[in-house]
């Protein structure tokens, strides 16, 4: 199926993939829109189906078919085709005190995956992706953020629209990088904040460094100076929700 494979075709028909009963019900949960659902009778019935959407059109696919559609080696029987959403900035919902992530261009559909995982621990008020180099929809990144996708509130957006957004909106930039940094348990996320972290290979773009409420680091005493994103983000956004009592 198109959907699966090419960001080409998610973004014509604005629809994209689910697979597993738990990521379907997240969805539903998170505001999407269910069109159909995709079942395979000798795992999962007719009935059982259909209670996971009741406006949703059921059809029974082969043994064959289900497999070239699903990725998991386990298999559940049942996929969804949902409704993409715009994930623009100018839809995020956000309270008074906001703690958000900036990921500026993750390519790794793991490292995007954990990263979705970790903001839903934290009940992360929002993550925006900067520059996406893939399509958030692509089944790996579904399948790599075991339903986070749809649980957290997510926008995408230039670098230059990010940041005029976080401005307008009074929210305090930290960004992770080596250059003119401070350690960054010496700050004060308990005012909205965004941390902002980059790619282990190229770290954050000038624009995100020179915009910057304060530039920080994550101390290291190994042998080399960068982690993977998806931890650096982790630890910066628990440092951030202990100083705000969790």
């Amino acid at each position: 199926m198109l959907l699966q494979e090419k960001s080409k075709a998610r973004k014509q028909t604005g629809t994209f993939l689910i697979e597993g009963q738990r990521e379907i019900e997240l969805a539903q949960k998170g505001g999407y829109e269910i069109e159909t659902i995709l079942f395979l009778p000798e795992i999962i019935s007719e009935n059982e189906a259909g209670k996971l959407s009741h406006s949703a059109e059921l059809i029974e696919i082969s043994k064959e078919v289900y497999q070239k559609l699903a990725y998991r080696d386990t298999t559940e029987g049942i996929l969804a085709i949902a409704k993409s959403k715009t994930l623009s900035l100018s839809e995020l919902d956000l309270g008074e005190n906001p703690l958000i992530l900036v990921a500026e261009a993750p390519e790794k559909p793991g490292n995007i995956g954990a990263i979705l995982r970790t903001a839903d621990a934290a009940n992360l008020d929002a993550v925006i992706i900067a520059n996406p180099k893939s399509d958030l929809y692509n089944p790996n990144i579904v399948r790599s953020s075991v339903g986070c996708l749809f649980t957290n509130n997510i926008a995408t957006g230039n670098t230059e629209e990010i940041i005029t957004f976080l401005k307008e909106k009074n929210i305090s930039i930290y960004c992770a990088t080596l250059q003119n940094s401070t350690g960054y348990h010496t700050q004060d996320y308990t005012t909205p904040t965004a941390l902002v972290v980059g790619t282990e290979a190229t770290g954050l773009t000038q624009e995100w460094r020179d915009n910057a409420t304060q530039n920080i680091i994550i101390p290291m005493q190994g042998a080399i100076d960068s982690m993977n994103v998806s931890v650096a983000a982790a630890i910066l956004i628990f440092e951030a929700k202990r100083q705000r009592g969790f």
